[in-house]
């Protein structure tokens, strides 16, 4: 039976009936409190790191429904994609080449990243941008974090404040592809000086670029809190249901350039290999539950602590169609076989069947615990803070099987597999930022992570799991800061991460941990009217679990043990104001990625390739921002990007190789401050992808050898496949705010 945290309503219930009043507290204190639970995460200029912030302001002008990874998508060394093409859906990110598995995230403090895979699936939390209250991306190692270790980012957001005053929202949003998204907010201010309820209802709508890509999606956010003049304590409850038709398959090369709005997922073929339709529920079905709690306390002037708790319930499958003859014709795989199926084959007038159509889902239930707890002091030159995380993560994966053609009698929904995950993680920090003079500061940060990963049972095939595996990693950081005046600061630092393998790591391999040495060279020029960061780093990994290119049989990449690889590069950030209404915001980074002493094996032949790209790491990202305000009222932007061009493996190849694209997007937004019944009203447009660029952001590479087409020869075949993403499309929203 699953465990209900109950005391959660229990603290939200009895603030309803409180009366409000309309003192205020101080909003100092407040921001205070609200970040003590953040103290010990986040960096500021003082500290040897690259780093991002967004509030919820630069926020709000482009939510409109699109995922999170879209709104960072102008950000320095960030690449985007969207499976269904629009950015409404399942969407992925990578930071200087590396892949979401590799992105930390946290959540108020807590892990957000799936224990299992690594993943960060932010369909399962639709609309979460508009919970948002601030959120902040550390490049490269960062600072010492909660969760897994970030070997190309980390994402640090921190959800709603409590609100001073009364309020309710309504946002809606009509767009391309039939795209529709409603929002309801609201907060009750502040009770007797003390109290705040807030919450969110989402729905989210859309066909997708791509076809039959559609997304059904809603979520929810309710947060009660409390607050005096050193304590500060919230209950929150968020979450999502989505529904998307799979979108994951891509298209080859001459679909790309023929039908790029293709989608193959679900085809039904007849006997004789002739295409009759597509399987309608060929959906991805999921519900991810999340319940958390948040002590934070000013102990005095100088010191406070964090306590936080987190249970997380997700739970779903996806179903899918196997059609006999595409999967014996085209995909040659053995799905349709009843072995795979777990059934024993049947005699039907003398003949053995063994084969047959079926539909089955594919189960996830999963239970995640979190505590975190942070205590942080800062008196004179010195700023010192510890933390400390356990968690558990229990994961039930099993397979139905709900239809099949040929079938003996079977239970109701038949499981043809099942297995358990169980991950337990400890981890211990402590940081200290000490200014030695007036120029110079140091930063040291140590942290100690312990994992405990075991997987056994069924897996689909049918083939045993059995992993048992146990990691120690400790993970130094440290770094100078030194300042030149008031408008110019250095830095320099070192930080070590090292990486446990995923399950699907186990699942297609032998994997090893990564380790990683990041070295990063900084400068900050900071005047009243521009900013400029310049950051140069090194990063050196062993054994790096690099994407191949490869998707396995549920549309996850694999990764593979590269050995020695490196990245080079430098980034360039600024804000620059024009004048007082324009404004100015390029970044651009250029890098250098390799895989060193590549070897592969072409044709039967073990081949030293030397140094290669490594995949998903294009050499030039570039973003720029270009704001024009013409009133208060007013705001038009104008957002492009540019990625150079990419490999999607590690081998060189040609037909690996995913061109360079450029895209635009118009921003326009206006708000009007009414004297009566509404207090403001926001009206926004967003012309995505203005001059309507073909362009491709994401895909697939694979290898296989032919043993059979020319007796005693094997020939490495290659292959690709592309994930298009939409020309031109819009957005366009209102929100009231009473």
């Amino acid at each position: 039976m699953k465990t209900i945290y109950f005391g959660f309503l229990a603290m939200i219930l009895p603030t309803l009936s409180l009366a409000q009043t309309t003192a205020v507290q101080d909003s100092i204190s407040e921001i205070q409190l609200e970040e003590v639970k953040l103290a010990g995460l986040r960096i500021d200029e003082d500290q040897p790191f690259s780093f991002s912030n967004l509030d919820k302001e630069e926020l709000a002008s482009r939510n409109l429904g699109q995922d999170l990874p879209i709104m960072l998508n102008y950000l320095p060394g960030v690449v985007t994609t969207s499976d269904a093409g629009a950015g409404i859906g399942y969407t992925g990110i990578r930071v200087r080449g590396s892949d979401a598995t590799r992105v930390n995230v946290t959540i108020n403090g807590i892990p957000y990243n799936d224990a299992e895979s690594q993943g960060v699936y932010w369909v399962n939390m639709p609309d979460f941008t508009s919970s948002v209250s601030s959120l902040q991306i550390q490049r490269g190692v960062g600072t010492s974090t909660n969760g897994s270790g970030a070997f190309g980012a980390s994402i640090n957001l921190l959800t709603d404040e409590v609100s001073q005053n009364a309020y309710a929202e309504i946002a809606n949003t009509v767009g391309s592809f039939n795209s529709l998204k409603h929002t309801l907010k609201f907060s009750t201010g502040l009770l007797n000086n003390h109290f705040e309820v807030s919450g969110r209802l989402s729905k989210i709508t859309s066909d997708g670029y791509v076809q039959r890509a559609s997304s059904d999606l809603k979520s929810y956010f309710l947060q009660a809190a409390f607050q005096d003049e050193n304590t500060l304590i919230k209950a929150l409850v968020f979450g999502g249901h989505e529904i998307t038709y799979q979108s994951w398959f891509g298209v080859d090369k001459n679909t790309l350039d023929t039908n790029r709005q293709y989608n193959p997922a679900g085809e039904i073929y007849d006997d004789n290999g002739n295409l009759q339709g597509h399987y309608d529920n060929q959906e991805d079905n999921y519900r991810q539950d999340h319940y958390q709690l948040h002590w934070n306390q000013k102990i005095d002037a100088y010191t406070s602590l964090s306590l936080g708790l987190n249970y997380t319930y997700g739970r779903g499958y996806y179903e899918e169609y196997k059609d006999l003859w595409f999967e014996q014709n085209i995909n040659f795989s053995s799905d349709n076989n009843f072995s795979y199926l777990g059934l024993k084959p049947i005699k039907i007038g003398g003949t053995i069947i063994d084969t047959t159509e079926n539909i089955v889902r594919k189960w996830l239930d999963n239970d995640y615990y979190v505590a975190t707890f942070s205590l942080n002091r800062q008196k004179g030159n010195t700023e010192w803070s510890f933390g400390t995380l356990y968690s558990r993560y229990v994961g039930d994966h099993f397979g139905e099987l709900i239809f099949a053609h040929y079938a003996p009698s079977i239970s109701l929904r038949h499981r043809f597999y099942e297995n358990q995950g169980n991950k337990k993680e400890g981890n211990v920090y402590a940081k200290v930022n000490h200014r030695f003079n007036d120029r110079i500061s140091g930063y040291l940060d140590l942290q100690y992570r312990g994992i405990s990963y075991t997987a056994n049972g069924k897996l689909k095939g049918p083939e045993p799991i059995n992993i048992d595996e146990n990691y120690g990693f400790f993970n130094p950081k440290a770094g100078l800061v030194y300042t030149l005046n008031p408008n110019n600061k250095f830095y320099i630092s070192f930080a070590r991460a090292h990486r446990e393998p995923s399950r699907a790591d186990f699942e297609n391999g032998n994997p090893k941990p990564e380790e990683l040495n990041d070295y990063e060279l900084g400068w900050r020029f900071k005047r009243e009217k521009a900013s400029l960061l310049v950051n140069f780093y090194a990063m050196d990994y062993t054994n790096q679990l690099a994407l191949t290119g490869a998707l396995d049989d549920v549309g996850t990449p694999i990764r593979e043990n590269v050995g020695k690889s490196s990245r080079l590069g430098i980034e360039l950030e600024g804000t620059f104001a024009l004048g007082n209404r324009w404004t100015w915001q390029p970044n651009i980074t250029f890098s250098r990625n390799r895989n060193q002493d590549f070897y592969f094996q072409r044709n039967g032949v073990l081949t030293a390739l030397g140094d290669t790209h490594l995949s998903f790491s294009p050499a030039v990202v570039a973003g720029n921002i270009i704001a024009f305000q013409p009133s208060s009222n007013w705001k038009i932007a104008l957002l492009t990007k540019y990625v150079g061009e990419q490999y999607m493996g590690n081998i060189d190849s040609e037909i690996s190789k995913l061109e360079a694209y450029s895209v635009s997007d118009l921003n326009i937004n206006y708000r009007i401050l009414p004297k009566s019944l509404f207090k403001e009203i926001n009206i926004s447009l967003l012309l995505n992808n203005t001059l309507g660029t073909k362009y491709v952001s994401n895909g697939y590479f694979y290898t296989f050898d032919d043993d059979y087409s020319i007796p005693g020869i094997t020939t490495t075949i290659e292959g690709a496949g592309y994930y298009p993403q939409a020309q031109f499309n819009f957005l366009a929203g209102i929100s009231l705010r009473f």
